[in-house]
């Protein structure tokens, strides 16, 4: 199964670097996921998330208290308006860009929920 975790490691890590430019793919969970991946797959790459000083203090964050720097909750909530913006403007549909909304606004319902880190 180890070959599994990595995969599954390396793949989120992968998607969580696109979601750096993609509106409306979200970086940080895939990030989580790539250190809780890596942590049963790749040693190497969960030693080098905790280590990055973009990704480690949120991580280590995460880890510790499941905790959400504030910057990081009004940067999600900033990309998630753009990209609902950008979905009503452009879905063939209003309820498919609705319904993409709503996902996101339950998303940044649950991200605000979450403590801060001390």
């Amino acid at each position: 199964m180890r070959w599994a975790w990595w995969l599954l490691a390396y793949a989120a890590l992968a998607l969580g670097i696109v979601g750096i430019v993609v509106p409306g793919l979200p970086t940080v969970p895939f990030v989580l996921l790539s250190a809780f991946a890596a942590a049963r797959g790749s040693e190497r790459l969960h030693a080098w998330l905790l280590a990055h000083p973009r990704f480690g203090p949120m991580i280590r964050d995460w880890q510790s208290q499941g905790a959400v720097s504030r910057k990081a909750k009004w940067l999600a909530t900033v990309m998630m308006a753009v990209a609902a913006v950008v979905m009503f403007l452009t879905a063939p549909e209003w309820w498919m860009a609705a319904t993409g909304t709503g996902i996101m606004a339950v998303t940044a319902t649950w991200l605000w929920l979450r403590p801060e880190p001390r």
